[in-house]
């Protein structure tokens, strides 16, 4: 079994030593520029358009985390780089799910304690208690219900939160008022006082956190965005914090990254930046993750996590 391994950005080495000790009777082989040589299986990161071009004896793609935009994009901007009727299937939870569930949580319960609201009132050297918010009169709202989703809404309604979801098609979350399709999306928005967005990166989802969403929320609402930075409007987000429409935001993702220095949100201090840590790939248990699927595709099966390439994700 030929497997090759292509990650932008990542050293390939650790990667390398936990996929032999998962598939020991594998070959796996690093691409570099020039190897056009065939592969069974293809393990990918925001690949090179030349990596999968020509590979025409793939069973399957892997994209090595859970957005698999930067494969799609790849395969739009350069077409021919995807080989066609390839299964591409996308790491599901390894570990994300738990580093979600703790970022959302710290997010929403660091606005919800007025936390964010102490900080600015340390740099003025104020001591003034404020008046404490009721959690079961707190709305919280999640952008997308997958796997993630799902989880961080769980974990929020367990602190007693009234917690909202939306997805594009009808799901259940236990102790979660769920909406579903773009009919219901302005009433899931009505007095949402955190919005959190854990949607997958496709063309009806760009510029979801915009003016127009914005302008439906609860007063001083507060935006979470660990998706994609694409979803967010950037300079609509700016203007409706310096209009005092949106309290502020902390901010996993960006359009740019690394954010560039003289981007306004780095000085502004109602917007908490992290450097796209709120769920990183854990690399063994990815890795194992990738072993069981080959091993149920080499047994004829359909493993999960296989991307609808119509849907983009």
């Amino acid at each position: 079994m030929e497997l090759l391994l292509a990650m932008t950005g990542k050293d390939p080495e650790p990667w390398l030593t936990s996929l032999r000790q998962a598939l020991p009777d594998a070959r796996v082989r690093v691409w570099a520029e020039g190897d056009s040589a065939l592969a069974n299986y293809a393990l990918v990161w925001k690949p090179a358009p030349a990596v999968l071009r020509g590979q025409g004896g793939l069973s399957a793609i892997f994209n090595m985390g859970a957005g698999v935009d930067g494969i799609l994009d790849l395969d739009a901007n350069h077409p021919g780089a995807i080989p066609q009727d390839v299964p591409i299937y996308r790491i599901e939870d390894a570990g994300m799910a738990a580093q979600m569930v703790e970022y959302a949580c710290y997010a929403t319960l660091r606005y919800f304690r007025r936390f964010d609201d102490y900080e600015l009132q340390r740099r003025e050297c104020l001591w003034k208690p404020l008046e404490p918010r009721v959690a079961s009169d707190f709305v919280v709202g999640i952008l997308g219900l997958g796997s993630l989703g799902a989880a961080v809404a769980a974990k929020l309604a367990s602190f007693g939160l009234a917690v909202r979801g939306h997805s594009r098609t009808p799901k259940s979350v236990e102790g979660v008022h769920c909406f579903c399709g773009e009919a219901s999306f302005d009433a899931f928005l009505e007095g949402v006082q955190v919005l959190i967005n854990l949607l997958p990166n496709t063309p009806e989802t760009r510029g979801v956190l915009g003016a127009k969403t914005f302008a439906k929320l609860g007063e001083d609402a507060y935006i979470v965005n660990l998706a994609r930075g694409v979803h967010l409007v950037e300079d609509e987000l700016m203007h409706a914090i310096r209009t005092g429409r949106i309290s502020g935001a902390m901010l996993d993702v960006f359009s740019v990254e690394p954010l560039p220095s003289m981007h306004p949100f780095w000085t502004d201090p109602r917007i908490t930046i992290t450097p796209h840590i709120s769920a990183q790939t854990l690399l063994d248990e990815s890795i194992k993750q990738v072993a069981r699927k080959i091993a149920a595709i080499e047994s004829g099966l359909t493993p999960t996590g296989k991307v609808d390439l119509v849907r983009g994700y």
